[in-house]
């Protein structure tokens, strides 16, 4: 792969983009919302909790971009409907989808327990639920014949990471990591690129302290959600370079 290719630089001249961002009212979410609003984007920021919503996109009032709060579980199918027929019916349009929505790091679980439920639930928010809202946006994207997928991943989902916790998010993000090759695949052509990106280990809620900076984790999201044309397709990302799936 030639370095052009590799890490192309972002798109320069301004075009009207709407982005969707699940999981969006706090971490990487969050800070990838401000990025993408900075940038000029009209950012619809997802939450479970409106109310909760609704306050982060209080947050980010006074970016160049407006930021306006969405109901969003990403594992209820008519909350993701609903959310494309509003979206269709006020923007007739969805450039950017960043599938963010994510949880379930346990660190004391191993893949030698019999409770399944665990890894059940992680599946249904991490792979089924970035299924759900990309198909359900893809019509929007297929309209314009432009579209930025990014499955917000880990390298521990990496085919080649050894570790026995936290099994049911590696497997949850090993699956994201197959399914974002194989819809990467079939959208080849169409002007709608998708690709995973992996942030590092970030100091959220989620993560912990003592990770990197929210910021930097983050400008790697947004980084691929704002690839210009011709873009890179089914890849792994961290800091804008490829890494092995």
């Amino acid at each position: 792969m030639n370095r052009a290719a590799r890490k192309p630089a972002l798109e320069t001249t301004p075009v009207y983009r709407v982005a969707l961002v699940s999981g969006a009212n706090r971490g990487i979410g969050f800070e990838v919302a401000r990025q993408l609003s900075e940038r000029g984007m009209t950012v619809l920021l997802g939450a479970r909790d409106l109310e909760k919503g609704r306050h982060a996109a209080r947050q980010l009032a006074g970016a160049a971009g407006d930021v306006i709060a969405v109901t969003l579980d990403v594992t209820r199918q008519h909350q993701v409907d609903a959310l494309a027929h509003w979206i269709d019916t006020c923007y007739g349009r969805l450039d950017v989808l960043v599938n963010n929505a994510g949880g379930h790091y346990d660190r004391q679980a191993h893949a030698s327990t019999t409770d399944i439920v665990p890894a059940r639930d992680a599946l249904d928010t991490h792979l089924f639920g970035s299924w759900r809202l990309s198909s359900a946006m893809l019509p929007l994207m297929r309209r314009h014949a432009y579209g930025r997928i990014v499955n917000v991943s880990s390298g521990c989902g990496a085919a080649g990471a050894t570790g026995s916790n936290c099994v049911a998010y590696r497997t949850s993000k090993a699956a994201l990591n197959a399914y974002t090759r194989s819809l990467a695949t079939e959208l080849d052509g169409s002007g709608i690129v998708v690709n995973a990106v992996c942030p590092g280990w970030v100091a959220t809620e989620l993560g912990g302290a003592g990770g990197r900076p929210v910021e930097r984790g983050a400008a790697g999201v947004v980084w691929a959600a704002c690839l210009p044309a011709p873009a890179p397709s089914g890849r792994f990302f961290r800091d804008g370079e490829v890494i092995p799936w």
